[in-house]
């Protein structure tokens, strides 16, 4: 996450200390960890990047758009190039790509519904659309990995003549930039509106680039007088991708199955604590609705009167809304410390 999503300023109010360190299950440092981060890159859950939904889902639908225009740009200029070429590798890579940019119309679409009021059907609103999308992000990735290793086999089977080289070389590499520049961009997002599927989405962009680079690898061996450099390459990164694809995979079902950070949790308890009249806290819950956060939790108090009672609730409460500013809905109850 950048300075900026740890810039807790609001935390003002709070005379207290809070403890930001991040148990993340994933590892640091490394080749192994720096192979995580750049393929499996987490959002740490950031609960408090983007005060207003709408602005999330404006945020989302403009990464979304702009990645999808950038990508078919990508597609056009690589068709030029198979023209020119003949290459069936680099056929294969451009369908992909243009594959790709059509699936964020159904990310789009998820942005869109977020905005949409709950209904008496659907009581959470409609933010759960986002998870879905980034399901069908994870079976796309799934699918163009099992292609380009149909791909590449086949052409280990039945070699195929490739023209120009060079240019070869050219497009593979517009592939790669193409995809890591929308990759880039997918990913600083996502993690700034805290969008999971989002995230997904630019992990399969980068993936994407790492694919078109084999282009790029074949085309040199072609060049050297090694013709099946390009498919035992190709072979080769769709093994990677479907290796790589199990960590947004864990992910994704992560967010389906209402994972949070466990972080988060600490930090809602660590707010409570500190409201005057909490004597304890018995339970706290935490659930991603699309990019925003819905919760409740129950606390002690020494309160003898329901007025009492209901203002601590009311303070806890703007005490949690104060730590986790992604947070949409936050119900305290409240009950006697004697109550066993």
């Amino acid at each position: 996450m950048s300075t900026d999503d740890h810039d807790h300023h609001h935390h003002d109010s709070h005379d207290h200390d809070h403890d930001h360190s991040h148990g993340h299950g994933h590892p640091h440092g490394g080749v192994r960890g720096f192979l995580y981060d750049l393929f499996v890159p987490h959002t740490h859950d950031a609960a408090d990047a983007v005060d207003d939904a709408l602005e999330a889902s404006h945020a989302g639908v403009n990464a979304v758009k702009i990645s999808m225009f950038a990508l078919l740009g990508t597609t056009i200029l690589q068709f030029v190039f198979v023209l020119f070429t003949g290459s069936v590798a680099l056929l294969a890579d451009t369908v992909h790509n243009f594959a790709d940019a059509l699936t964020a119309i159904p990310l789009w679409i998820a942005f869109v519904l977020s905005r949409r009021a709950a209904t008496r059907r659907y009581t959470y609103g409609y933010g759960r659309a986002e998870d879905l999308a980034g399901l069908f992000i994870v079976f796309v990735v799934a699918l163009s990995a099992v292609v380009a290793g149909w791909q590449a086999v086949d052409r280990l089977i039945h070699p195929h003549p490739v023209e120009n080289a060079g240019w070869l070389v050219a497009a593979g590499f517009i592939g790669f930039l193409g995809n890591e520049i929308v990759a880039v961009y997918r990913i600083r997002v996502g993690r700034r509106i805290g969008s999971s599927a989002l995230v997904a989405d630019g992990v399969h962009a980068r993936l994407d680039g790492f694919t078109s680079l084999s282009v790029v690898i074949g085309a040199i061996g072609v060049l050297l007088g090694f013709p099946l450099a390009d498919p035992i390459i190709g072979l080769l990164i769709a093994i990677s991708i479907l290796l790589l694809l199990w960590g947004t995979v864990k992910s994704v079902g992560a967010r389906l199955m209402d994972a949070v950070d466990p972080q988060l949790v600490h930090r809602v308890e660590h707010a409570l604590e500190h409201v005057d009249g909490v004597a304890g806290i018995r339970s706290v819950q935490l659930r991603w609705i699309g990019h925003r956060l819905t919760g409740a939790a129950t606390i002690e108090t020494d309160a003898i009167d329901l007025r009492s009672a209901a203002q601590l609730a009311a303070h806890a409460t703007e005490h949690v809304r104060a730590e986790l500013r992604n947070v949409d809905d936050f119900t305290v109850t409240t009950v006697p410390v004697l109550q066993r």
